[in-house]
């Protein structure tokens, strides 16, 4: 983290691109919390002068990306511990299974984006317990969950492209939801205290399928590929995870529930 973040110091003072790479093991923890840090410390909540990309190869420790702020993109060839993405405000985080890898990987551990307030996450693969939990701003692209998912989240955009676990949404109040659920799995696992699903309105389909194409260009994630060159069929299998104050409304624009009717 302190390597970062002595490196990309030029971007800070000028209008620069700065590149870097490096290898990372689990003992690298918060990597990129200090140049986060530092960007809040000067700017604010705006972004530097220039920019940082820095692309890492290995296994990252816990809290990678933690408190990343905006004009940051941290790449990861690997995988990644729990927390990954905790509390960012800004910048992107990309996490991409090796080269050979090969199946349904588990690339980031727990409780990813805990009280994000901004940002986006891309994953090209799947991801532990509590994703997302307390997320309340910031933008993501996973393929697959566990357990929890999007738990007392409150505003920002999740996007997941494979099975999620039990207790979906539990205590969610705000934000977007969208599962690609083509076997109806969704529903028994929705905590439907707060929350519903229902079929995404056409604009909101096209910025899902917005995300998937970015996700697929970041990542080069195989999942997304095949996604999109079936969107006309698999559209129709999207579902959108709402608080329940916002479904009176929004099944007032939709031609169908949550049932898939």
């Amino acid at each position: 983290g302190e390597q970062l973040a002595a490196d990309a110091a030029d971007a800070l003072e000028e209008a620069r691109l700065v590149e870097l790479s490096y290898r990372i093991a689990n003992t690298d923890r918060a990597v990129g919390a200090r140049l986060g840090g530092e960007v809040g410390r000067v700017f604010g909540s705006g972004p530097p002068p220039g920019r940082v990309r820095a692309s890492f190869v290995g296994a990252a420790g816990q809290s990678f990306g933690a408190f990343l702020a905006g004009g940051v993109r941290l790449l990861l060839t690997g995988e990644a511990n729990d927390y990954v993405g905790k509390g960012m405000s800004g910048g992107r985080i990309t996490i991409r299974p090796p080269e050979l890898d090969a199946g349904d990987p588990v690339l980031i551990g727990n409780t990813a984006l805990y009280g994000a307030t901004g940002g986006e996450l891309f994953c090209a693969g799947r991801a532990g317990e509590r994703f997302a939990v307390r997320n309340s701003g910031a933008v993501a692209v996973v393929e697959g969950t566990g357990d929890h998912a999007c738990e007392y989240m409150t505003a920002g955009v999740v996007v997941v492209l494979g099975e999620t676990g039990r207790n979906v949404g539990a205590g969610m109040t705000g934000g977007e939801l969208y599962v690609h659920d083509p076997d109806g799995r969704l529903l028994a696992r929705l905590n439907d205290q707060l929350v519903a699903a229902v079929s995404p309105a056409p604009a909101e389909l096209a910025a899902v399928r917005e995300l998937v194409e970015r996700h697929r260009r970041y990542t080069g994630s195989d999942r997304a590929k095949a996604l999109l060159s079936r969107w006309g069929d698999e559209s129709r299998h999207w579902r959108r995870v709402a608080p329940k104050a916002e479904v009176a409304a929004l099944q007032s624009a939709y031609e169908g529930t949550g049932s898939g009717a």
